[in-house]
């Protein structure tokens, strides 16, 4: 599926992973729509990239998703490309202490979002002859990090709901792809990690991106780049092996264990 000409809607494209796609996009001729929280960052993007627009959403809100959803198809309606990229890491310990009041803010965003977005676009995508859909996952939807027990919950759940979706759209036009990067440069690697990730070397986002867009137009399915693939074949030939491994890494000894 070649990704020129067409129009692109991407969630949380005003930085990392989703400005790198962007960046990529625009000089192959396409409509670049990009959505966010935050106006500053929304406003940077559009000056960065000039031909872009930005959104000002928040993919945890489901009527600002209906909103949404009425102002790009609206302004936009030849949008035939939706990727849900938008996401939030929180490294949350379940065995030490109470976790933070938003303690499911990570579902809201990284899996009910994406979700609600294919509710809410689809109709119009499988209207339009040759659509795509790219669901954002992580290698760590096959073996979860041990500080981010959400968020890998979240990028699991998102691998087996864009599984059955691609299943539940066959014949219809959609195109369903799963994007599943390893650690990646971006402020959501480093964020609340910064100690635990320290001296790990994270994949370059215009090199995410692309590779994603290579795979894409390959007719990849699932595009695991990097050590996502790695991750992917040891989830399947050692099962336990990754995790332990990525457990001593990060997770310290606790007293009297």
């Amino acid at each position: 599926m070649p990704l020129t000409n067409r129009t692109v809607l991407i969630t949380g494209g005003a930085s990392g992973i989703g400005l790198a796609l962007a960046t990529l996009l625009v000089p192959r001729r396409n409509t670049v729509l990009v959505t966010g929280r935050d106006g500053e960052r929304l406003a940077a993007a559009e000056r960065a990239l000039p031909g872009v627009r930005g959104f000002q959403s928040d993919a945890s809100d489901p009527e600002a998703i209906r909103a949404l959803r009425e102002r790009v198809l609206a302004e936009f309606p030849a949008l035939d490309v939706l990727v849900n990229n938008a996401g939030v890491m929180r490294n949350i310990d379940f065995g030490r202490a109470a976790g933070p009041d938003d303690v499911t803010r990570e579902i809201e965003i990284n899996l009910s979002g994406p979700v609600r977005m294919v509710e809410q676009f689809l109709p119009h995508l499988k209207g339009r002859g040759e659509a795509l859909i790219v669901n954002v996952s992580s290698g760590l939807a096959f073996v979860p990090f041990p500080l981010a027990p959400v968020y890998s919950a979240t990028k699991a759940g998102i691998h087996a709901f864009t599984q059955v979706l691609r299943v539940q759209l066959a014949g219809t036009g959609v195109t369903v792809v799963e994007l599943a990067p390893p650690g990646v440069e971006t402020p959501l690697f480093r964020g609340e990690f910064t100690e635990a990730v320290k001296g790990q070397k994270a994949m370059d986002p215009a090199v995410l991106a692309a590779r994603a867009v290579a795979g894409i137009e390959a007719g990849r399915l699932e595009i695991r780049p990097g050590l996502s693939n790695v991750v992917k074949l040891l989830s399947r030939a050692a099962p336990g092996f990754a995790l332990r491994q990525l457990t001593r890494t990060v997770l310290p000894k606790r007293e009297g264990a």
